[in-house]
């Protein structure tokens, strides 16, 4: 996205402007800037700045600005900076629940949702009462809270190194009433965990560190860069994270990783060199391979 020069000029929000007016102008605002989805953006802006829902939007378009004005226009003034809608009213929605995010935390976008996917395709294929998992480099929580809300005979742990985005993940699965089936670890991935899972599930830092400078502004300048750097080529945390799947998968349990471009059969192979077993892949909505996984062997009996 681009921003605008010294001397553009934005319209003005002022306090006796109605709500359907404030949506239209900031609208046509942010597309001049080059914003992707203005009209989104505009009214889930204007909804944050008044708190108010999408609905109240509708149904009170007539309704003045009032005194939330100073507040959306600096909303509005962050947003043709290329600081991301999510980051500015601090929250993100992701598979039908919305999360706290903050800076140090990675903003959970809706490709990740595949990784969701993969899992609950797996659960629907070998059902059970309960399932154990872990998600490494959980981040906000979001996959975690997204996994125990739809397999409700499940208990989850979620480690991540950040102690604040830990923090963060805490509170987001007290606030979904799941603190009681999740809890969170700060930790180095799986170096400190015993025991064995059903399902292990990672998100982890993909970016080789020579491409930071390609990534989208969204990205690059407002996502901790602790989310993204994957070392040389990207594949660091893999490397990792594979070779404990030994002692952490339980018989016939599950992983599933969310990969980058160009990644998928780098990581297919660590698989199959530790778990010996036959390894896949799931495209995600945009037909880019996005998930690698795979199924343990269901004994320890070769």
């Amino acid at each position: 996205m681009s921003t605008t020069s010294a001397g553009a000029r934005h319209p003005a929000v002022s306090a006796s402007m109605r709500l359907e007016q404030a949506q239209r102008a900031i609208a046509q605002d942010l597309a001049l800037c080059g914003v992707e989805s203005p009209s989104a953006d505009a009214r889930i802006l204007l909804c944050a700045a008044l708190g108010i829902e999408h609905l109240d939007l509708l149904r009170d378009s007539a309704r003045s600005i009032g005194e939330a004005a100073a507040a959306l226009e600096t909303f509005v003034a962050r947003r043709r900076e290329g600081e991301p809608v999510s980051r500015i009213i601090g929250e993100r929605d992701f598979w039908c629940s919305r999360f706290k995010i903050n800076l140090a935390v990675f903003d959970p976008r809706p490709a990740t949702e595949t990784l969701v996917e993969a899992v609950l395709e797996h659960a629907a294929l070998f059902p059970r009462e309960t399932w154990r998992i872990l998600d490494l480099g959980t981040g906000s929580g979001a996959v975690l809270c997204a996994l125990l809300r739809s397999l409700p005979g499940s208990f989850g742990i979620g480690v991540d190194i950040s102690a604040q985005a830990c923090m963060v993940a805490r509170g987001n699965l007290m606030r979904l009433g799941l603190s009681q089936r999740g809890l969170t670890l700060c930790g180095d991935w799986a170096k400190a965990l015993r025991g064995q899972f059903d399902v292990i599930v990672s998100n982890p830092p993909y970016i080789a560190r020579g491409e930071f400078g390609l990534l989208p502004v969204e990205v690059r300048e407002h996502d901790p860069h602790l989310a993204l750097d994957g070392g040389n080529d990207g594949l660091a945390a893999y490397r990792e994270i594979i070779p404990a799947l030994d002692r952490l998968l339980a018989p016939g349990g599950f992983v599933a990783f969310e990969i980058g471009d160009g990644q998928r059969f780098a990581v297919e192979f660590l698989l199959r060199d530790t778990l010996r077993a036959a390894a896949d892949a799931k495209l995600d909505l945009d037909g880019r391979w996005r998930v690698v996984m795979a199924r343990s062997r269901p004994s320890a009996v070769a």
